[in-house]
């Protein structure tokens, strides 16, 4: 509908479609206010509003190169003791798990026998040694009647062959003699090393038999072997520093209580186990308090070198994606960065940082997950720092 308008009037309001266009403009910049406002109001939250997490300074250390194993205690020697005689088991001075020293008496078997035995051949050796003396003085005679032409060459020939019989009959009667005497002094039978004792396995009035059943195993446990076996890939290096001195070992009970105990590296077999690909090592340790013991499991620690002023970092601040290992740090505006990095070996909770680190700055050690390159961070925990480096 078209408005008119009288002569000399005039119309003061705008037409219907103007007013609802202007209503529509205000509306929108309305909205477009209160937009920039929320939007502004929600930056100005996020930019306040920063991630938790705790972090911790990588430091300079002096780190051992080391080859860790799963060892097993074996004794330094083992005798398992036989009677070299047999007979009756009269005594038995030792009791089940003693600490014995060699030469210490064992048991003793009934001596009657080789007694006699010995007196039997003590007494063919007089006897025989009579008959030899005799046969020295025929010699000695026919050696003077033969020059007269007294007797003839053959009585003195066979005069003489009789002596000489007599001489080794006597020299088979001191073997004898010998024999005995070795036999009766094996019925006392002694400690052939210093050790510890196991279960006695005879008892007074067995018969036993020469070299047969064992009597007792002894045990040498000071010093005492710790036998383990690393990858073949380390051969190489372990014969290399072992050329250069002793090699320090390290063991501790594999259940992770009590002390830990330190020896050498004194054995490499001469062959790699082609079945497993690794090396048979022995490490001496002293047990002068006896808390090794054969069959025992522990962990084993080879120390073959010292990285000097190595960076080092907790091991919780490494992380691992498709792309590789990586860190995050702390950056001076308390942002994070993700930070590649090529890590060695872990010595006591801290990992080896060959590349990407470097000493003094904050990696973070928990709170990873809600982080990205860029978001700001507190530290809630920091433990205090140890120092640069350790001399």
């Amino acid at each position: 509908m078209t408005a008119y308008c009288r002569p000399g009037l005039t119309n003061t309001k705008p037409p219907v479609s103007f007013r609802l266009f202007l209503l529509g403009l205000i509306s929108v910049a309305a909205g477009l206010l209160l937009l920039a406002s929320c939007s502004g109001k929600s930056e100005q939250e996020g930019a306040s509003k920063a991630a938790p997490v705790t972090a911790e300074a990588a430091t300079l250390k002096n780190v051992p190169v080391v080859v860790k194993a799963i060892g097993a205690v074996e004794p330094y020697n083992t005798v398992s003791v036989r009677a070299r005689v047999g007979g009756e088991i009269t005594a038995i001075a030792f009791r089940e798990g003693q600490e014995v020293e060699r030469g210490d008496l064992l048991f003793n078997i009934d001596p009657h026998p080789y007694q006699a035995a010995l007196d039997g051949a003590l007494a063919d050796l007089a006897r025989d040694q009579a008959k030899l003396r005799i046969a020295e003085d025929d010699v000695r005679r026919y050696k003077e009647l033969i020059q007269k032409d007294y007797v003839t060459s053959q009585q003195y020939d066979q005069v003489v062959a009789n002596a000489e019989s007599l001489k080794a009959t006597v020299a088979a009667d001191e073997a004898a003699v010998k024999t005995a005497r070795l036999n009766l002094g094996y019925c006392t039978v002694q400690a052939p090393i210093s050790g510890r004792t196991g279960d006695v396995l005879v008892q007074v009035g067995n018969m036993i038999t020469a070299y047969q059943q064992p009597v007792t195993i002894i045990n040498q446990i000071t010093p005492i072997y710790v036998s383990f076996s690393v990858p073949e890939e380390y051969l190489a290096d372990i014969r290399r520093y072992a050329a250069q001195g002793t090699l320090e070992v390290e063991a501790a009970l594999a259940a992770g209580a009590g002390p830990r105990f330190r020896g050498d590296l004194s054995f490499i077999n001469n062959e790699v186990d082609g079945t497993t690909g690794t090396i048979l090592l022995k490490a001496t340790f002293p047990n002068r308090d006896r808390v090794l013991w054969p069959g025992q499991f522990v962990d084993v620690t080879l120390t073959l070198a010292t990285t000097r002023n190595a960076v080092v970092a907790p091991s919780q601040a490494i992380q691992r994606d498709q792309q590789g290992e990586y860190v995050f740090v702390v950056k001076p505006d308390m942002t994070v960065e993700s930070r590649a990095v090529e890590t060695g070996q872990q010595v006591d909770g801290q990992t080896v940082i060959r590349k990407g680190v470097e000493a003094g700055e904050r990696v973070v050690t928990d709170g990873q997950l809600r982080l990205r390159p860029g978001v700001k961070v507190t530290v809630t925990s920091e433990p205090a720092p140890s120092g640069a480096s350790t001399p």
